[in-house]
């Protein structure tokens, strides 16, 4: 257990620990207080209460309890947000993830690890199969990545879950078995099931995560090769990207889906990228007409060019205070302290701002592009609008590049 902690949670920075009480959290969390006090990083804990359960307050306080006895910093996180709507196990990972991201920058923790097993990976792996998921997804999860402001890790992804029982045997602790670990009407736990039948064909877990390995290596050669003709065939242009049609339409199909996919995510900011045949429909269209929309976002052709910008439509409700991000990725800068900022927000231009910029087409960017265009207002009245060049004291940057994008997804 120490050595896959090193591995995986190398240096001093401090560490949090999601620890949910069963076996698996429990077995991280005492492998990371053994190693904190061998001179480790700092660990602290945190639970996530769902409410879905009426065990799940009572496990919550055990966890506290097991925390004090070993001087572990722990705070249980509350979530009520589910409305019997969707998906609810893909509805509470969202929110625990939200929550405990959220939780961890306000203490200044940046890395997050999370106790997914071998066996976890294979199910996610038989899950993704029978979705015809492709190398993506059956690369399974990642032993890194940086979501919500933190780094998540799975230190145990090479490690079995009997194991982990074993090592908490070991230590003398027991854990919680979560009974909706036997529930048929979630999928994760027929699928499961099934590894039990498929396992005397030669189909277990070990085998599924060594595949799992094996495709992640392939899915970063993709991803090199994606940034390789970002590089190449891809310019910024005021939050709109600008992609060679001849270069892309030359590129391996595989290459070409993924650098539309990172730019229509880019410049969306969707959690999710769009459906495969989605996407196909939508260059399809591009090909008969020169324009087309998906994701939230406005596709054009012109000049052998394909422009991806946000759609007008996408943008026309959203608002916001100075000095945050409008539309998950744009800042706004102005002069500070002046008379009324309080009043200020950030809202799309629109073709009523558009309007109150006569001097618009010397920017020399789309009307299309500027209507979806962060602007100042003040009630009705237009204060500044950076990307139509009106109000000079104000500037708009988006928060992260295209090319640092593509690095971080």
């Amino acid at each position: 257990m120490a050595a896959a902690l090193e591995r995986a949670c190398p240096g001093e920075a401090p560490l949090a620990v999601a620890v949910s009480g069963g076996g698996d959290s429990l077995a991280l969390l005492l492998a990371a207080a053994a190693r904190a006090e061998a001179s480790g990083p700092e660990v602290s804990a945190v639970t996530v209460d769902h409410g879905l359960r009426p065990e799940a307050a009572a496990e919550a306080r055990r966890v506290a309890a097991i925390c004090a006895t070993r001087g572990i910093p722990h705070e249980t996180l509350v979530w009520q947000g589910w409305d019997g709507r969707g998906n609810l196990q893909d509805a509470a990972r969202q929110a625990r993830l939200r929550l405990i991201a959220g939780w961890a920058r306000e203490r200044g923790i940046g890395r997050v690890a999370l106790a997914h097993t071998r066996d976890d990976q294979a199910e996610t792996v038989l899950m993704r199969l029978a979705r015809g998921a492709g190398v993506d997804g059956l690369a399974g999860m990642a032993p890194e990545r940086r979501a919500g402001g933190v780094t998540w890790l799975r230190p145990f992804l090479d490690i079995s879950r009997a194991d982990l029982r074993l090592y908490l045997e070991a230590c003398g602790q027991d854990w919680i078995d979560d009974p909706s670990n036997d529930d048929r009407r979630f999928e994760r736990v027929r699928v499961r099931q099934a590894l039990d039948l498929l396992r005397p064909l030669g189909i277990g877990a070990a085998g599924l995560a060594a595949t799992a390995t094996r495709l992640a290596s392939a899915r970063a050669a993709l991803e090199a090769a994606t940034v390789e003709a970002a590089a190449r065939l891809v310019r910024e242009e005021a939050g709109n990207l600008l992609i060679e049609a001849g270069g892309l339409a030359a590129l391996p199909a595989e290459i070409a889906r993924r650098l539309m996919l990172a730019g229509l995510g880019w410049v969306s900011g969707a959690a999710y990228p769009p459906r495969a045949k989605a996407l196909e429909a939508t260059l399809a269209a591009l090909t008969r007409g020169p324009r087309a929309t998906l994701h939230g976002c406005l596709l054009q052709r012109a000049k052998g060019q394909i422009r991806i910008g946000r759609e007008p439509a996408a943008v026309a409700g959203l608002s916001c205070a100075p000095g945050t991000l409008w539309d998950g990725r744009w800042r706004l800068s102005g002069p500070e302290g002046a008379e009324g900022q309080e009043r200020l927000e950030i809202r799309a231009l629109g073709e009523a701002g558009l309007a109150a910029c006569p001097d618009w087409r010397a920017a020399g960017l789309p009307r299309t592009t500027l209507i979806a265009s962060p602007a100042v207002w003040r009630g009705g009245g237009l204060i500044a609008a950076p990307m139509a060049g009106h109000g000079k004291d104000w500037s708009a940057a988006v928060n992260c590049s295209f090319t640092a994008y593509l690095l971080s997804h």
